[in-house]
């Protein structure tokens, strides 16, 4: 066989990621901030880009600028309107129930029946499509919430639980303090203040040492019990912190019951805490997070879905001033250049179009499929993954785990990022609808905590065929591990307790 070079003609399929296409998908992952921060930097760049301001002009006049306004006029645009009520929220759509019509607002989606249209649709580039390993990361110095939502995820809390620890994390400040009422979230999230007051004390015992406390004195008790030396002088000391503010030592002593010496070694101790541990964290101070999606509840149990137009940049081409620079260009440098700007000026308000449709449609179908938790409170997450909202939309899963990052939702019961409203799913013994982990989770510990004698303690075996006599096919396995995440003992040290106490 000879060895030598030679040509080969072959033919093949592969998917190419244009630099057009990166952009639309770094685009759709971007947050508003972060996004604004993007157009600023196309606009610098790009002299046929302008802003247009809330009255609709641009920032130099150009009667004849294009805006994505008079692309969809002169292309076919379908409307839909979107209405999710109450009674109807395991109603599924299909895509037979989408309908077509005149062109309406693309900002804001109304939801009936689960279906859902979009408005002013159009042809042009798309986001259902993977592009592994094309887009940015965003390296960034971490920050408290990181590194508290680290602790959170292998903290074994169950799905009401974690739920109610995101919201707590949200609402420390950059000093690692708790800035928020337990009453009002209880009311907010509609469940106890119990289960507020249980999660907050497991988040307290997150590092660094004191985060999630209320207050200065809360947040040395903290740090003092972690040291083993939190003892009625010391609880004094801190319920008198105005008196050492005000050097009164002679009232500190009274207050404390110790001598100088033992106060010394006491305020010692104090000077050895940390009063902000948060600040050991990198960053800027936390700025109040902006929703890119409204949810409001309408009459007849309706909740409307729309965007946040405050997010949405507006950016047209000034078709004006590009006619009076293509004129002038005499070399075929310049004149590439002008062609270039005009087609990535073009490409940039497609990319924003296409991703505030893609935005609202993912959270209007989130909306759709977790209505219970925005009528009756957290108890009543649906089971959620990335797989359903992207089948009931048709879209690529990839598309959904990017629209859902870094993106919030206002509704009346908070605001939370999309991605809070996945959770994981249990199945039905009976072929129904599955069941969410976090109901799960509560039955099995309403069952122990129901136990009242040695001789009626469950086994996780005995856990296992009362659930499947309820619907819920579960493993034993799978009950332990629940157990254990809510550091519930075993039937044998349950029963072993229960002996002792009688």
């Amino acid at each position: 066989m000879a060895i030598g070079p030679r040509l080969e003609l072959r033919q093949g399929q592969g998917l190419v990621i244009t630099p057009q296409l990166q952009q639309a998908i770094k685009l759709l992952q971007l947050s508003n901030v972060e996004l604004e921060e993007y157009v600023e930097t196309e606009l610098e760049k790009n002299p046929l880009l302008s802003r247009v301001d809330a009255d609709g002009d641009g920032e130099a006049a150009a009667p004849e600028a294009s805006t994505p306004d008079a692309d969809y006029e002169q292309g076919q645009a379908a409307e839909a309107d979107m209405d999710v009520r109450h009674d109807d929220l395991y109603d599924g759509a299909s895509p037979g129930d989408r309908s077509t019509g005149d062109a309406g607002d693309a900002a804001q989606a109304e939801s009936a029946g689960g279906a859902i249209d979009w408005s002013r649709a159009r042809s042009g580039g798309s986001f259902d499509t993977d592009g592994e390993g094309f887009e940015d990361r965003l390296v960034h110095e971490k920050t408290l919430g990181d590194h508290l939502h680290d602790q959170l995820a292998v903290a074994g809390l169950s799905g009401a639980e974690r739920a109610v620890a995101t919201v707590l994390i949200d609402a420390v400040d950059e000093g690692g303090y708790l800035r928020a009422d337990l009453v009002e979230i209880a009311e907010r999230l509609g469940c106890d203040l119990s289960l507020i007051e249980t999660v907050l004390t497991c988040l307290q015992g997150f590092e660094p040492t004191g985060v999630f406390a209320r207050d200065v004195a809360e947040c040395l008790m903290l740090q003092l019990k972690e040291r083993n030396r939190y003892d009625p002088a010391m609880a004094a000391l801190l319920a008198n912190l105005e008196l050492l503010a005000r050097r009164d030592m002679a009232g500190l002593k009274a207050a404390c019951e110790v001598d100088d010496e033992d106060l010394k070694d006491m305020i010692g101790e104090l000077k050895a805490l940390t009063p902000r541990p948060g600040a050991c964290f990198g960053g800027e101070p936390m700025a109040p997070i902006t929703p890119d999606v409204f949810v409001r509840e309408g009459a007849g149990g309706v909740w409307h879905v729309e965007l946040n137009g405050d997010t949405l940049p507006r950016l047209l081409v000034d078709q004006r001033y590009h006619a009076r620079v293509a004129g002038g260009a005499r070399s075929d440098q310049d004149k590439m250049f002008v062609s270039e700007c005009l087609a990535q000026a073009n490409w940039l308000i497609r990319s924003l179009d296409q991703r505030a449709k893609t935005v609202l449609k993912v959270a209007s179908e989130i909306v759709r499929q977790q209505d219970a938790f925005l009528a009756f409170g957290i108890e009543h997450l649906r089971p959620l993954n990335l797989k359903t909202v992207a089948d009931a939309i048709s879209m690529h899963e990839s598309t959904v785990s990017r629209v859902t990052s870094n993106k919030y939702l206002a509704t009346p019961r908070g605001m939370f990022e999309l991605k809070f409203f996945f959770t994981a799913s249990i199945a039905s013994s009976s072929g129904g609808e599955a069941h969410s982990a976090e109901a799960v989770r509560h039955k099995i510990k309403w069952m122990i905590e129901a136990e009242r004698a040695a001789d009626a303690v469950l086994s996780d075996d005995a856990i296992v065929e009362i659930l499947k006599e309820a619907g819920v096919d579960i493993a034993r396995r799978t009950v332990a591990k629940y157990r254990e995440a809510m550091r519930i003992p075993s039937s044998v040290e349950r029963r072993r307790l229960l002996k002792v106490a009688s």
